[in-house]
């Protein structure tokens, strides 16, 4: 069988006989009773002329095996940090073409999350109906830095998604800003918002809807406003819960339309966790996406701890497995198209 003879073309890195069997109609995303594909295993041995074949040819960057391992980490644990880079290179890229076509879709807007109840878990934990965290206070160093992030302008500042209101209350009490808006879709954690009396801080203003409807409006009141009056952001934070990178995208697009130049923007980077190939993948994606928009973006390192299985317990699915989260922060450099 030619995909059989493949695999054992892609790990001994024969080129010659690789193209051949491509030619001869081989599946290069061929896999074996072990999930294996034959641009793991080049991957594995460091065949650089296979790999690109094998990509050029359609394999999937993205295919795991039986063990949930991609042909990134097979690269990685190989020691080929060259053919690493590359890959996640050839991943960005390919899923930039993949949101160009998306784009160009209409898209439904999910909305299961907004229509269950959740509730609040004690201080510790933000629950949907099947126990699944939406979020939780182990989260708290890092929306700390998140708020600092946001507010370093000291201007007009936003946040879209409350939450557990972790970030919001860094924002408030810890540091200095004109104003503070928050976002929040869901009816009760917007209850709940009013019930601990958010409403009525002082320079705190709360917008109940989607983010998607909510900006809409503030993008479509500005365009009839002279500069100076625009309702524009300094600082902006982005964690919602129950949408994807579709979602993250849409909402960068945004962004150039309600912030200053030389605002801050910045996103709870939680996409792909459980994957560190994946989550890389995504950080380029996002930091490539959002230089053709004008941002300049950079992730700074930070150190977290989520072993204690006490952490998760009530937890349906944990959904923090690393042990460093790459915080973005987003310059608005108003340079379009550059990286």
């Amino acid at each position: 069988m030619a995909s059989r003879r493949l695999l054992r073309a892609a790990s001994a890195g024969d080129i010659d006989a690789v193209d051949a069997l491509i030619r001869e109609g081989a599946d290069p995303g061929f896999q074996d009773r072990k999930g294996t594909t034959p641009l793991m295993l080049a991957c594995e041995h460091g065949h650089v002329d296979v790999v690109r074949s094998l990509l050029a040819a359609g394999a999937p960057w993205n295919e795991l095996d039986n063990e949930g391992h991609c042909a990134g980490e097979y690269a990685s644990a190989g020691g080929h940090a060259e053919l690493t880079d590359a890959l996640i290179d050839h991943a960005v890229s390919a899923e930039m073409v993949l949101g160009a076509v998306s784009r160009a879709r209409p898209r439904e807007a999910d909305l299961t999350y907004l229509s269950q109840p959740v509730r609040y878990d004690g201080d510790d934990k933000l629950l949907d109906t099947e126990n699944d965290a939406v979020m939780m206070d182990w989260e708290a160093p890092l929306m700390r830095i998140h708020a600092q992030v946001m507010c370093a302008g000291k201007g007009d500042t936003l946040n879209v998604g409350f939450g557990m209101g972790i970030i919001d209350g860094y924002v408030v009490n810890e540091n200095e800003t004109r104003s503070h808006t928050i976002i929040e879709a869901h009816p009760d954690v917007h209850a709940h918002m009013l019930r601990r009396g958010w409403d009525a801080k002082r320079g705190v203003r709360v917008e109940f809807g989607r983010w998607q409807e909510v900006l809409d409006r503030i993008i479509r009141e500005n365009e009839s406003l002279p500069d100076g009056e625009k309702r524009l952001f300094d600082g902006v934070n982005f964690d919602t819960y129950g949408e994807d990178y579709d979602d993250l995208r849409e909402f960068h697009a945004l962004l150039p339309k309600i912030m200053r130049p030389g605002g801050v923007y910045t996103y709870f980077n939680g996409l792909a966790p459980d994957n560190i190939f994946f989550h890389t993948v995504y950080c380029r994606l996002a930091q490539a996406e959002l230089a053709s928009l004008g941002f300049d973006t950079k992730f700074d390192v930070v150190d977290i701890d989520t072993r204690d299985p006490e952490i998760w317990r009530g937890v349906k699915r944990r959904y923090w497995w690393g042990d460093k989260y790459f915080l973005p922060t987003c310059t608005l450099t108003g340079a379009a198209g550059s990286e």
